[in-house]
């Protein structure tokens, strides 16, 4: 600084000129370097400024659904909140149907609209609003009616003169069943809102489609009632989309499995989400069981320079690849070239959606990449397919199939859903139906990502993923083989393979499954099979919690595999857990080491007494992973008989004393059917 200050008045010396000849030739450089940045700069990159000023102006254009539907003469709109893709499917489905009534309608995401345009519906003649509205985790809105969800428990707008209808899509082995939907339904209502057909439930541990089939075919009669409309009689399928085959595109142009934008698997740029995920290096794929006839598994995916993060808890979303088997042979089947590269357009050019997947692409690529060829397909592309089928006896079956009749919806349970029938088997069972194959790639539903719940804790673990899976294989009736897609795929992924690294495109989805806030609670795991994951996590981090000197609470453990020799998943790390005492209690059932069954509800029964002490006196949180169906309904079920023998309580006070547990958290499920 006193340099500084000294050097300032030799500058003001009166004899010098004001700029010298060596001022004068750096301002020139400096001005000269400014104007060749400036247009230089804009020769180099005026497409994506250009483009990002047209989205901008798309989104800010685009969120009024009520001035779309009066500029392409819409008057349904079918919102829908899907997870899975499922009632995104059944609201296109809707949306498509209102045609046969002489009414259009539009599917709609709620994420993409302001919603408080709601009340405005009225301003449209004969409007309706349907929502399928899917529940997520426990009782939860998915990820896009998230905000939605938000506004309409803080929202007191008025939807006097808006007609609405809502189908639930729910799973009856969860504790809330279609609770999303119920709400939605009764909010609606409260709000002023006319409900003009009762609200539709769909239980997917039975036969979801099924139950919207059942659904559809009483709404739409009483929608013709309500409008006083009649059917047009078009019963013919209608095209979404058409077929634009390329013969001269740059492969530069071409998506080869991309999510969102083109090339993001060779140029990766965070943040990673579910339309942009991230390819992790696997760096450990080793089986964990030592005998049996399954294939359990752990893997580890670096995410190292990602910036992403994730808590004890979350799941991992991983989007996988069909089987190249299957897919060769549907092109077999076709007669197809599955190297065609491909555009599917709307024919609706108003459509938010341009196309079914991201296109131009292959048909290689859009059956390996994007389309569910494994699952059973649901009735509507049976219904649509029919007219492909030469014999009038399969076509017949494939009609009667779609049906609402008794026979019809008993013969698709059989042949279709009890059989596994995946699109594949069907296009071999019915020789006479080989449809062009850009009408099955329009109807097929989109691949969707697969959740795990994450088996590390990133205080451990901050640059690591790790999976914990079983790999899915069964015969079917027709005595095919039927793979899962996601868990084979994984099980081939080899740390290194030719000296490339094998990745696996993942995100992070955050989960409510959550450690207590304090670590000094105590907490209880009960986690048989693959349910072990989370709690891998949760005791890892319990044990980095102790190392930093923190008090933690009492860490019990009760895990249930088939055999102890054969299946006893981390058996190594948990003894070890044991022995430092970062567990408290280990408590494993073998249900088949002995002549009678021991699953972990038998053994919370009994521990009663410690069980209860640590749950009514302790504080302690309850943790229950793994299957929905039966184990994590005998847990609960053992929990209100803890309860009601050492509480003292009726059944009723049992089941509502664990029912409190949950409203505060204190009892959390990440389960799954």
């Amino acid at each position: 600084v006193t340099m500084a200050d000294s050097a300032q008045p030799e500058l003001m010396d009166e004899d010098e000129p004001f700029l010298s000849n060596l001022d004068i030739f750096l301002f020139s450089l400096i001005a000269g370097l400014i104007v060749y940045w400036l247009i230089f700069r804009k020769k180099v990159e005026p497409i994506p400024e250009f483009k990002k000023l047209e989205s901008v102006a798309q989104t800010t254009r685009e969120t009024s659904f009520i001035d779309k539907m009066k500029k392409t003469g819409k008057n349904i709109v079918v919102f829908y909140g899907s997870q899975t893709g499922t009632a995104e499917e059944f609201s296109n489905r809707l949306a498509k149907d209102a045609h046969r009534y002489g009414m259009k309608g539009m599917s709609a995401d709620p994420e993409e609209y302001d919603m408080s345009e709601l009340s405005r519906l009225p301003e449209i003649e004969n409007s309706l609003a349907i929502f399928c509205m899917a529940t997520y985790g426990e009782g939860d809105p998915t990820d896009n009616s998230q905000d939605f969800y938000d506004w309409l428990q803080e929202g007191d707008a008025d939807f006097t003169g808006v007609k609405y209808t809502v189908f639930a899509l729910g799973n009856k082995t969860y504790e809330h069943y279609n609770a999303m939907g119920k709400y939605v339904d009764q909010r609606l209502a409260e709000l002023g809102a006319q409900r003009i057909f009762d609200l539709g439930m769909g239980d997917d541990d039975g036969n979801l489609e099924e139950d919207f089939v059942s659904w559809r075919e009483q709404f739409w009669p009483a929608v013709c009632e309500h409008f006083g409309v009649e059917a047009t009689g078009e019963e013919s399928s209608i095209r979404q989309y058409e077929l634009k085959v390329h013969s001269d595109l740059n492969m530069n142009k071409i998506y080869t499995g991309e999510l969102g934008r083109l090339k993001s698997f060779e140029n990766q740029k965070p943040p990673f989400d579910s339309k942009n995920p991230f390819l992790a290096p696997v760096t450990v794929n080793r089986k964990l069981n030592k005998a049996g006839d399954r294939h359990l598994m752990h893997l580890e995916l670096d995410i190292t320079g990602s910036k992403i993060r994730y808590e004890s808890g979350d799941h991992v979303a991983v989007y996988p690849i069909n089987d190249s088997v299957i897919v060769n042979r549907i092109g077999e089947v076709l007669g197809v070239d599955l190297d065609t590269v491909i555009s599917l357009n709307n024919l609706d050019e108003e459509s938010n959606k341009k196309h079914p997947f991201p296109c131009p692409t292959t048909y290689r690529t859009a059956l390996t990449h994007y389309l569910d060829i494994t699952n059973p397909p649901r009735t509507n592309v049976l219904y649509e397919l029919a007219q492909y089928a030469t014999d009038p006896t399969e076509q017949e079956n494939m009609r009667k199939m779609a049906s609402s009749s008794p026979e019809g919806k008993a013969l698709y349970q059989s042949w279709v859903l009890d059989s596994c029938r995946n699109i594949l088997a069907i296009l071999e069972d019915f020789p006479s139906l080989r449809p062009p194959i850009d009408h099955l790639c329009e109807l097929l539903p989109r691949l969707q990502a697969r959740y795990y719940s994450i088996a590390s804790s990133s205080k451990v673990h901050p640059d690591s993923i790790h999976i914990c899976a079983v790999v899915v294989e069964y015969e079917t009736k027709t005595g095919r083989v039927n793979k899962g897609v996601a868990t084979n795929w994984l099980k081939s992924k080899m740390p290194t393979d030719n000296g490339h690294k094998a990745t696996v495109p993942m995100y992070i989805r955050k989960s409510q499954f959550r450690l207590p806030f304090k670590s000094s609670n105590p907490v209880i795991m009960v986690g048989p099979g693959t349910g072990i994951a989370p709690f891998m996590g949760f005791v890892q981090e319990r044990g980095w919690l102790k190392e930093q000197g923190k008090e933690v609470g009492e860490t019990v453990l009760y895990y249930g595999c088939r055999h102890k020799n054969e299946d006893f998943l981390y058996q190594e790390e948990l003894d070890e857990f044991e022995k430092t005492g970062v567990l408290t209690a280990l408590n494993v059932a073998f249900s088949r080491d002995q002549a009678d069954k021991v699953y972990v509800q038998h053994l919370l029964k009994k521990n009663k007494e410690a069980v209860w002490r640590l749950v009514h006196t302790d504080n302690a949180h309850i943790y229950i992973c793994g299957d929905a169906r039966n184990m994590a309904r005998d847990v609960q079920n053992a929990f209100y008989e803890i309860a009601e023998e050492l509480g003292g309580l009726s059944r009723a006070q049992a089941v509502d004393y664990i029912k409190k547990l949950m409203t505060k958290g204190r009892y959390s499920q990440d389960v799954w059917s």
